[in-house]
Parts: C-alpha cells; sequence; structure tokens
C-alpha cells in the first residue's frame, strides 16, 4: 500500500481528490484542522472576545464543527445548541446522549431544546395541519425556518456574539447557485460569513466548514470513530427539487473537474467581498406580530406568516426576548 504523501511514514487510507493527494487518518485531520482554522483567522470569523454558539444536530458535519473548533477555541468560548424537531422515528433520546458525550469529552456544555418548547409545536404538528388544510408547502421550508429562528433565539438568550453552523462546501455552493438562478442578491450577500449585520437581534452567523468537502468531513468522522445519526428524516423525500437537480450537476462537474467546487466558492469570495465593502445597506424592520427582524418591505415575518396561514398564532414569547 502505498505511504501518505504529506508524512511519508504511514499507510495512506484517503485520496484527497482536489489536491491529488494521498492521505494516511492522521495527516487527514491535522489538514481539516488547518484549513478549517485558515477560514476562521483569514475572515476574523472567531475574535479574542468572542462567545460562540454551535448549532449541533447529531451528525457527522455538526461533530466535525464541534471537533475542530474546540482544537483550537478555548472549550469556556464554546456552547453547544441542539433542537429536537419532534419528528417520530427521528428524533432519538440515544442521539442526544451521545452528542452530549462528545461535547463533553471536548469540555463543552451542550443545550438541548424542542421546537415544541419555542413555538408550542413540534415540526410533525406543524406539517400535519398544513396537510390537513391542503397547504403545499414543503416540511423543510418549515423546519428551516423554526430551526433558524430558534437557534438565533438561543444565541442571543445564551449571550453568543457568534452562531457556528456545520454548512460544508457542498451546502454552500449548491446554495449558491440555487440564489443565483433565483435572481436573489440579498441571499448571496447574507451567504457570506462578512455579511454585514443588518439588526441588532440578528447574532452573526459562522461557517468555518465552508471549504471542506462533504466527503472529506464523512472521512473525518470515520476516522475519529464518530457515531453520527444514520436515521434519514421521514421528509427527506420532500426536498426541494432544484437543490437535488444542482447538487447532480455540481457531482458531475467535480468528477470531471476536481476541485471545481472549491474554485466557485473562492472566485465567489472575490467578487462578493468587493460587493459588500463597497455598498451601504438598509437596516431590517422589525415584524409587526413577533418583533423579530423581516425582510425589507415586508410588515410580517416569513414564519409569522407560514403560521398565520395554517391559523397557528405565533409564539408571543419572542418579543419577550428582547423587551426591555
Amino acid at each position: 500500500m502505498p505511504l501518505c504523501d504529506v508524512c511519508g511514514l504511514r499507510e495512506a487510507k484517503y485520496y484527497q481528490h482536489h489536491t491529488g493527494r494521498k492521505l494516511c487518518g492522521k495527516c487527514l485531520i491535522e489538514d481539516i484542522r488547518e484549513r478549517v482554522k485558515k477560514e476562521v483567522d483569514e475572515h476574523s470569523l472567531i475574535n479574542g472576545s468572542d462567545r460562540v454558539l454551535l448549532a449541533l444536530s447529531g451528525g457527522k458535519d455538526s461533530f466535525v464543527l464541534l471537533d475542530t473548533l474546540s482544537s483550537f477555541v478555548d472549550s469556556n468560548r464554546l456552547i453547544g445548541f441542539s433542537i429536537v424537531e419532534g419528528i417520530p422515528g427521528y428524533n432519538r433520546e440515544e442521539y442526544i446522549l451521545r452528542l452530549k458525550k462528545y461535547a463533553s469529552e471536548r469540555g463543552v456544555d451542550l443545550v438541548v431544546k424542542s421546537l415544541k418548547e419555542i413555538f408550542g409545536y413540534s415540526l410533525y404538528e406543524v406539517v400535519s395541519i398544513a396537510r390537513d388544510r391542503k397547504k403545499e408547502m414543503s416540511p423543510c421550508t418549515f423546519c428551516g425556518a423554526m430551526r433558524r429562528r430558534g437557534i438565533n433565539l438561543a444565541a442571543r438568550e445564551l449571550g453568543a456574539t457568534k452562531t457556528a453552523t456545520a454548512h460544508n462546501l457542498d451546502d454552500e455552493v449548491q446554495t449558491l447557485f440555487m440564489n443565483i438562478l433565483r435572481g436573489d442578491p440579498d441571499r448571496l450577500i447574507r451567504q457570506h460569513p462578512l455579511a454585514p449585520r443588518l439588526s441588532d437581534l440578528l447574532v452573526p452567523r459562522i461557517k468555518p466548514l465552508r471549504k471542506i468537502y462533504e466527503r472529506e468531513i464523512t472521512a473525518y468522522a470515520y476516522e475519529l470513530g464518530f457515531k453520527f445519526q444514520e436515521t434519514e428524516c421521514p421528509f427527506i423525500v420532500h426536498e426541494p427539487t432544484l437543490r437535488a437537480r444542482i447538487r447532480h450537476w455540481l457531482y458531475m462537474l467535480e468528477k470531471e473537474r476536481p476541485g471545481s467546487m472549491l474554485s466557485l466558492l473562492e472566485s465567489f469570495d472575490e467578487l462578493i467581498i468587493k460587493k459588500i465593502s463597497s455598498t451601504k445597506y438598509e437596516k431590517l424592520p422589525l415584524c409587526k406580530i413577533c418583533g423579530e427582524p423581516t425582510s425589507i418591505g415586508r410588515d410580517i415575518c416569513k414564519l409569522c406568516e407560514m403560521m398565520l396561514d395554517l391559523g397557528i398564532e405565533p409564539k408571543g414569547s419572542f418579543n419577550q426576548t428582547h423587551s426591555s
């Protein structure tokens, strides 16, 4: 068997497609940790006074987020947060216990909250109501909106100055193309880690894994013996078709030209940073129902709009989280 191209001492176990290198397990781990640290340092994503909320789902990506950041950031400045969606057969106590164990081993506390605790309804209950009312909204749309709101509320309540999510390179490039095809320049800007903060109520979000391929993250998790949640969400069949098609096309491109996705994201960074630095942005208005930030030109945020459409009264405790 060939030896690792980096250390030359250990047997190579992984082929890194975008560099053409063969790596042993140890050098793969070190390479990914160094690249994550480089992303954090290059954009000053975490500064000396920051307290970072880690959005942890229990999957391989969130484990790698936890492990890489805790390898170079003081664990006292990290706090884990996990949301239980409330999906029968998918959310299992064993997964949360395992995630707590992994976090504890790295000196990080884990806070767990359910969507039902935050909003008064679980995702399954919301989807059931939508189906009863013959609404066509995808469960993923509800889940994404509720999770984003819940994570931001938790970050404020726990005193975090940054929120770190586990989006990887594959996620980022897929979202980039979705926003381009939808003609949504605002979302393109908000996607970048240096996006301007448009409301004091939105805790800045960082994505330290955004230049790490998903297959590398899988290899990293397996190399460290991480047992991640393998049960698929039963609502996965409702995944937006556009993302699925973009993913298929990008993987074909990556197969023919290894490194294409990384090059695309780096080119996007160069363009968008110039745009961000040369543009003045308007602060976001507040939703007249929940008091949380909403889009320019909207009186009611998308989450409240969806809830009202289902006949659900949005939970008023959102106002209390930032009232003086």
